[in-house]
């Protein structure tokens, strides 16, 4: 079995961090979502608009291209995957069973992470529509992301089964 740990959450809540942190820690390779947004998407969003599913397809389309190539038996893939739509096409394009972890994190936390980081495309102005759009899967596990990296990256470690090595 070949699977795909998905770092979920809103902008700010750590996905980047706590997935790269994860795929470090237990040698698997890591795929940054963001990565694979086109500069329209990227644009739009910098200007303060909500991205539709419409602008999410062809990203998303990107994404589960990159990780179905892959012959590793796990990855882990830093991805907001705030709707169902985006959730759907996970599961069904990756060739990979998705495996969903939400980092849930206080709204007010949430916008001071955000402002305090520099150079991002994401606005703070658009946290609100993203925590609207969210739409957690019931198969999720929630992790509390006001821990710190080192023991959310344990905790996952222990919660995630050992992949099949073919």
């Amino acid at each position: 079995m070949r699977d795909l740990v998905i770092v979920m959450g809103v902008a700010g809540s750590g996905k980047t961090t706590v997935g790269a942190g994860l795929a470090e820690a237990a040698g698997w390779p890591f795929v940054e979502a963001d990565a694979f947004h086109p500069d329209a998407n990227r644009k739009k969003m910098a200007s303060g608009t909500p991205l539709t599913d419409e602008d999410r397809a062809g990203w998303i389309s990107a994404i589960t291209a990159h990780v179905a190539q892959s012959d590793a038996p796990r990855m882990v893939l830093a991805c907001s995957a705030l709707t169902r739509f985006v959730q759907a096409r996970l599961v069904r394009d990756s060739g990979r069973v998705c495996r969903f972890v939400w980092l849930d994190v206080p709204a007010d936390a949430l916008r001071a992470r955000m402002a305090s980081r520099a150079g991002h495309f994401m606005p703070v102005s658009l946290l609100d529509s993203q925590l609207a759009a969210l739409d957690v899967p019931d198969s999720a596990e929630r992790i509390n992301a006001m821990r710190p990296v080192s023991e959310l990256v344990q905790m996952l470690q222990e919660a995630l089964p050992s992949p099949d090595p073919a």
